[in-house]
């Protein structure tokens, strides 16, 4: 099983590799536009026979609002896909450039993706990008109150450019030993102009 929400079945589609389930929370990349909840469980046929009793039984269904906001996400995934990564790409390069950041984690970057994924299994790096500020735990939390066209915000896969801070928010009550850095942040790039993007991490970075 795999969860393919980050790739999304534009950039890789994990069951030609053997992959028996491949799951997504269609609230993210699928639906796109952040307005829908919902998952995806991606199988077999014979597979599908087997886990339908499951969906019927405990009510997993779409409610019919939600399908029409999904199917009409769906179109654009491609292109949407195509453009945030291509913001994502270029908004890491600029990142390794501020003294402020001491470590960017993109896989599109030189050197970030030592086994070849990207382009044997993956078709794109997908467009999450993660910071490490160098000023800790108070410059991560600093430079998310001062954004503002960056929405400071806990999902992902939008239109928009949302920033979240693992170590404030949703890895809070998360055991030591499974948090991320105190430092580090999650961000993942929407379809605004890259250079409207960098303006504003540019102001929030300044002193």
């Amino acid at each position: 099983m795999v969860d393919n929400t980050f790739a999304t079945p534009y950039l890789q589609r994990p069951l030609a590799h053997g992959v028996t389930f491949s799951v997504h929370s269609a609230t993210k990349y699928l639906g796109g536009h952040g307005d829908v909840m919902g998952g995806i469980v991606v199988t077999t046929s014979e597979e599908a026979v087997r886990i339908r009793p499951v969906r019927a039984i405990t009510g997993g269904l779409l409610d019919p609002m939600s399908a029409y906001l999904l199917l009409r996400g769906l179109p654009t995934l491609g292109i949407r896909m195509e453009a945030q990564q291509a913001n994502a790409k270029k908004l890491a390069e600029w990142f390794t450039t501020r003294p402020e950041i001491s470590r960017v984690m993109f896989p599109g970057l030189p050197g970030a993706d030592p086994t070849g994924i990207i382009g044997r299994q993956a078709e794109g790096p997908g467009a999450m990008v993660s910071i490490e500020m160098a000023g800790g735990y108070q410059a991560a939390k600093v430079l998310c109150e001062k954004l503002t066209l960056v929405i400071h915000a806990v999902s992902l896969g939008s239109v928009d450019t949302l920033i979240q801070h693992p170590a404030a928010l949703t890895h809070r009550p998360v055991a030591e030993e499974g948090k991320p850095g105190d430092a580090i942040l999650r961000i993942s790039v929407g379809l605004e102009h890259i250079d409207d993007l960098i303006a504003d991490f540019e102001q929030a970075l300044a002193v």
